[in-house]
């Protein structure tokens, strides 16, 4: 190898240029020579060789292509190896080769795709799919199939689709495994799905079925389920017999395989029984190629010429329009004066002496028309539409999704770039709009590992006696909600119970131990909880643990299983009604527009009354007292003067109207006045709150803290409070004498704080909506377990016993205590002014 590579070296360092003579062909010549390379005793190889073959016959018949010019391809075996491959790519350049078919693996690629860019040689390769082959590193290599970064797209969005997170990917460490992967692993974090885990296995016939057994007891043993197989059908075939043995082709699992298996079960059905066992319920990409009546002659015209002891895959058909492809760039590269001419660097001899004799090396002088034509080409196929787009791809990118099923296998839908996972064959969606809307994705129904109709979870806890490790804030107050037993690593509480009863409900075991957060002496901080959850000290965090924005930044939640918010709570205190309390119903302005209405009233009916109504009538101060009389008894409905004029009776029934909507408002505001507590505090929410300049309570490790100083609110004014001893101690003495003249802590603890406290109140509206959660790493699928479980919860009652279990418990004799408070006293009545 590291001669392969010096050679290469000297070809870079000496430029292989047009120095040196010149062998020139007439510009359409009798006959052109191709080459092609590839394995042949291979699954692909023994498949291509006849496609080529035929498809050389068929363009050589034609002469409609180009025009009386033959095609004579030479073959040479790469028996997959880099090495022998550029041995066979060194041993075309010294045939006046245009053009390569090939190679076949993606290995053997990297190596003479060097060689091809120095020599100015094509390569059009029908099956080296590694994504990394790039057309500005090899502007000679031209691909002839889909590159795998659209397969792994593919497999990206199967998983997807199905709701899978985590895969284990095995592949062929080389070249076309590793990248191929690598592709992978870019798609699904595209999806937020991951490869968990990957591994290798060697490339060589040193690979046995020890080695693979020891590879699958590893993944046997771990969360996933989902399994993508990259590998070469040897190998592959192996590991599904060693799966099988091992007991993991049966329920729960899931795999995968590239379209290395497609081409298996298409060239070599029917595969004997016991392989055919042990792939069942596997799903399997082949790269699609739309049906057409020139692809069924072709099969056709293959069984017969194979007698139908080879069958004919997707490979075989790209190796056929690789062929043709060639032809049809061959004539347009003659047809715009394209000459087939060679020459050689005489500096190459003189540099390395007789021995390499590459001085045989030749230069295809138009070998960068010969690739335009090529990239330029047009053409139908038994492929489909062979066109490139800018980066050198086909385009129209699709693939066939199938599950092995009995002694065969079924299609259960497709996979386009153009729209996606359909059932609808690619070529009719090519018609319509492109839609990749997850509505719009849809499979067939599969048949797993397993033989079962039901889709596997796909992942399992580890079978390696390992115990979910869950971080319990190990609370100093309001130890309803969860508190550590004492003397014990157990604890117990109304989120524990919660937590609890929801794993009872999984259709799994689920091995786990608490481990306590905190010290006990005070609360811990919620959000570094939550944050050892992605540092990967904790799998699960279990507690009053509110879902806020910044924390589902970095985990996932549960469904909420209690209902959240921040409340203000402040002292309530009895005013003194007083002698005075009747004048309170009404303002000021209230109290005087009021005497003016009644008065204006008096006078209007006195004006409408007086020239007929001999009770409005008399001496002027009669008539005045008439007037003030008869407005302020109407407040009572004790008027006694009649009305006779019809406006006067109008104005008085209207009057009537209104003075008894003020009497009755009157009434209700006097009774509320002299019967219920009012608060002293001029606190009435969080508005008031944050324009006052009053110290604030929290409760400590709480969310509250950081939530207030968003909201603008100068962090000198925030105490943090232990207790619901200390909420009381410092709400009682106010901010005057070292107190706080609010709290503001979550919904849950002030309910269960004022259960038992009567001095206080909540003022105002909740002003945020959240929810306590159980917190687990991104992705997990145990998040959307146990989120079904706490529904079920919810929906059968046992979430409301739970909570009327632990938070139900009330000391509070506030009824009472009002029914005492609010007795009216002869001090209410006692008319001392300065009260």
């Amino acid at each position: 190898m590291n001669l392969i590579w010096f050679i290469l070296s000297l070809f870079l360092y000496f430029g292989l240029s047009t120095y040196g003579f010149s062998k020139n062909v007439s510009s359409r010549p009798a006959v052109v020579n191709i080459g092609a390379l590839f394995t042949f005793e291979s699954t692909i190889g023994r498949v291509a060789k006849i496609a080529i073959e035929e498809a050389v016959k068929d363009v050589n018949s034609n002469s409609s292509i180009l025009h009386g010019t033959k095609l004579a391809v030479t073959m040479q075996d790469s028996n997959c190896s880099g090495f022998f491959g550029m041995v066979g790519a060194l041993q075309f350049m010294e045939t006046d080769i245009v053009a390569i078919i090939g190679p076949q693996s993606s290995v053997v690629a990297h190596i003479i795709s060097h060689v091809a860019n120095e020599l100015q040689v094509p390569l059009l390769s029908f099956g080296a799919s590694d994504p990394t082959l790039s057309s500005l590193q090899f502007p000679f290599f031209v691909r002839t199939r889909q590159s795998d970064l659209y397969q792994m797209t593919a497999v990206a969005e199967v998983v997807d689709y199905y709701g899978w997170k985590d895969v284990i990917a095995i592949f062929i460490d080389d070249d076309y495994g590793r990248n191929g992967v690598a592709a992978l692993d870019d798609k699904l974090a595209e999806r937020r799905c991951k490869i968990s885990y990957k591994q290798g296995i060697s490339p060589g016939s040193e690979v046995n079925r020890g080695d693979i057994m020891d590879l699958l007891i590893k993944v046997a043993l771990m969360e996933s389920r989902i399994i993508v197989l990259h590998v070469n059908p040897d190998s592959g075939l192996m590991v599904f017999s060693v799966a099988q043995y091992l007991g993991m082709m049966g329920n729960g699992f899931v795999w995968i395989a590239t379209d290395w298996l497609s081409s298996v079960l298409d060239s070599s059905a029917p595969l004997p029984p016991e392989t055919m066992d042990s792939i069942q319920g596997v799903l399997v990409l082949r790269q699609h190629t739309p049906d057409s009546d020139r692809k069924k002659a072709f099969f056709s015209r293959w069984k017969r010429l194979t007698g139908g002891s080879l069958g004919l895959h997707s490979y075989g058909l790209s190796a056929y329009d690789s062929v043709w492809l060639l032809a049809h760039a061959i004539d347009a590269f003659f047809n715009q004066g394209g000459v087939i001419s060679f020459s050689n660097d005489s500096r190459l001899q003189s540099a390395l002496g007789d021995n390499l004799h590459l001085e045989a090396m030749n230069i295809f002088d138009d070998g960068i028309l010969l690739l335009q034509c090529i990239l330029q080409s047009n053409l139908a196929g038994l492929t489909g539409p062979i066109k490139f787009n800018s980066d050198r791809s086909l385009i129209l990118p699709a693939y066939d999704i199938i599950n092995v099923v009995g002694t065969g296998f079924r299609r259960i839908g497709y996979w386009s770039n153009y729209s996606g996972l359909s059932v609808v064959a690619p070529e009719t969606l090519y018609a319509m709009p492109p839609n990749h809307s997850s509505a719009n994705q849809q499979l067939y129904s599969v048949i797993w590992p397993g033989e079962t109709l039901l889709k596997p979870r796909g992942w399992v806890f580890p079978n390696n006696g390992k115990q979910l490790k869950i971080g319990v804030p190990n609370r100093a107050s309001y130890r309803a909600f969860v508190s550590r037993v004492r003397g014990s690593d157990m604890f117990k509480g109304f989120c524990i119970d919660v937590f609890t009863a929801a794993v009872n409900l999984l259709p799994y075991a689920v091995p786990y131990r608490f481990v306590p957060f905190g010290n006990g002496i005070e609360n811990p901080s919620y959000t570094e909880l939550v944050n050892m959850i992605t540092a990967g000290d904790f799998d699960a965090a279990v507690g009053d643990i509110a879902i806020v924005t910044n924390r589902t930044k970095i985990v996932d939640f549960t469904q909420p299983y209690a209902s959240s918010g921040l409340v203000v709570v402040v002292p309530l205190k009895k005013k003194n009604s007083g002698a005075w309390a009747f004048l309170r119903p009404f303002s000021r302005n209230m109290w005087i527009v009021s005497a003016c209405f009644f008065v204006l009233i008096g006078t209007v009916v006195w004006i409408l009354e007086h020239r007929t109504n001999d009770e409005f009538r008399g001496p002027p101060k009669k008539q005045l007292m008439t007037i003030l009389w008869f407005s302020l008894s109407t407040m009572f409905f004790a008027h006694r003067e009649n009305t006779v004029s019809t406006l006067g009776r109008m104005v008085l029934i209207i009057w009537l109207f209104v003075v008894l909507i003020i009497n009755s408002s009157y009434t209700a505001s006097l009774t509320s006045i002299l019967t219920v507590q009012h608060l002293s505090s001029p606190i009435e929410g969080i508005e008031s709150l944050k324009m006052s300049e009053e110290l604030i309570g929290y409760q400590v490790g709480s969310f509250a803290e950081h939530y207030l100083e968003e909201l603008g609110i100068s962090k000198s004014r925030l105490v943090a409070l232990g207790s619901p001893d200390a909420y009381a101690l410092a709400l009682q003495r106010g901010p005057e004498k070292g107190g706080v003249a609010a709290i503001v802590d979550e919904l849950p603890y002030i309910e269960l704080f004022l259960s038992s406290q009567c001095k206080f109140r909540v003022v105002g509206q909740e002003f945020t909506k959240s929810g306590w959660g159980f917190a687990f790493p991104r992705d997990s699928p145990l998040a959307i377990d146990m989120s079904t479980a706490i529904l079920q919860l919810s929906e059968n009652g046992d979430l409301q016993r739970i909570h009327d279990k632990w938070l139900m418990q009330s000391t509070c004799s506030l009824e009472s205590a009002e029914i005492e408070s609010n007795q009216l006293q002869l001090k209410s009545f006692w008319g001392d002014c300065c009260h």
